[in-house]
């Protein structure tokens, strides 16, 4: 997942869009493309698997700049918000 995150940063700065990707503008840009990949789900069960992917990667791909961009450590957050909840929504022991 680090090489992929690198590879991603690497991606950005040889194209020199750090300077676009506030997190402004990378918040509504991580809408968007949920608009766009829930697009694929309007109007029945019927969908693309190629193009769902394709959206779902620009989803991921904002939001990895957007960590990026605010200093955030992904596993971090991830986990510290799976704490928060792992007590809201506690597990049913059986």
């Amino acid at each position: 997942m680090e090489k992929l995150i690198d590879d991603l940063i690497d991606f950005q700065s040889a194209r020199d869009w750090k300077k676009f990707h506030t997190p402004e503008n990378l918040a509504k840009s991580i809408s968007i493309e949920a608009a766009e990949l829930l697009e694929h789900f309007q109007w029945g069960k019927e969908y693309d698997d190629g193009e769902v992917a394709d959206e779902l990667a620009d989803v991921l791909i904002y939001c990895i700049y957007m960590a990026d961009a605010m200093d955030f450590d992904i596993k971090k957050i991830i986990y510290n918000k799976m704490e928060k909840n792992a007590i809201k929504y506690p597990a049913k022991i059986k």
